[in-house]
């Protein structure tokens, strides 16, 4: 009988080699991943400092009114911002609320930014999207937390390696959504598009891009969600908002100051929710 005790395999240096490269990616591009999170910061605390020259009350109401809007002139959402912002504000936790705001939005924006595109030439090209595949596939599956390795060891701790953390989790739907959308379109359209002339741009932008867009917009709003959701975790390596509050809680085993803070997160994600899904909805819905 074959005993695989007489013959040992040895164990694959796997955790040295992603050291190695780790480290020799930290020294090579340092420069770059140091102005990265110098300008970062400086950028993000300064969309911070504009959320909060606005005053608490006048933010509230601007919300309530686009609200109301958004949701075809019924109450019911500006209510609920009405008040659940007043309840934030109410708690304490306004600047708080305001860094949250900012990591989510930049952390979207680069997201869709590099998503969108991503997903146009998957769409396109074959061997694009057979190279994207387990790439997302790795991406979606991987646990949230072990993104912070990466963040931390290229960025140090802060709201930068936060943002960092939360695209590369929050990428994957854009990216998928945009190429389906664009697959899903009529050949017959598309051959029409084609039989009149079209240039490859013409036809993206103008026949490709609007009928896809229910559908990516619809990736939009994962992506905004799957942002929002890294709030807590991103706080862990020191990224500032209602996370950097639930996991001081946390630690303290401080049961009322975390359901405080972990609240004002669930009134936050309806609210985006909510009106993203009105913003990307299709028009016929």
């Amino acid at each position: 009988m074959f005993n695989l005790a007489m013959y040992p395999i040895p164990k694959l240096p796997v955790a040295d080699w992603v050291e190695a490269a780790t480290n020799w990616l930290t020294v090579t591009l340092s420069g770059l991943f140091g102005a990265i999170q110098n300008g970062g910061s400086a950028f993000m605390n300064g969309i911070t400092s504009l959320l909060l020259l606005i005053p608490p009350f006048a933010f509230i109401l601007i919300v309530a009114v686009i609200a109301y809007f958004v949701n075809k002139k019924r109450l019911s959402l500006s209510a609920f911002a009405l008040v659940g912002l007043g309840y934030i504000l109410n708690q304490g936790l306004w600047s708080e609320l305001m860094n949250t705001v900012t990591l989510v939005l930049v952390s979207s924006v680069i997201s869709i930014i590099i998503g969108v595109p991503l997903g146009i030439w998957s769409a396109k090209s074959k061997t694009v999207h057979n190279i994207l595949k387990p790439i997302l596939d790795f991406m979606q599956t991987m646990p949230a937390f072990v993104y912070l390795i990466p963040a931390v060891a290229f960025f140090g701790i802060g709201i930068v390696p936060g943002t960092f953390a939360s695209v590369i989790f929050a990428l994957p739907p854009t990216v998928r959504f945009t190429e389906l959308g664009i697959k899903q379109i009529s050949t017959e359209l598309v051959e029409a598009a084609d039989a009149f002339g079209s240039t490859g741009k013409q036809k993206l932008f103008k026949v490709e891009l609007p009928l896809a867009k229910s559908t990516i917009m619809a990736g939009v709003n994962q992506t905004v969600m799957l942002a929002l959701s890294m709030v807590v975790t991103a706080s862990m390596i020191g990224a500032p908002g209602l996370g950097r509050q639930v996991l001081t809680a946390l630690q303290r085993a401080s049961v009322g100051s975390g359901f405080v803070s972990g609240l004002a997160i669930v009134i936050l994600a309806i609210l985006i929710d909510r009106l993203t899904n009105r913003f990307t909805a299709d028009k016929n819905s």
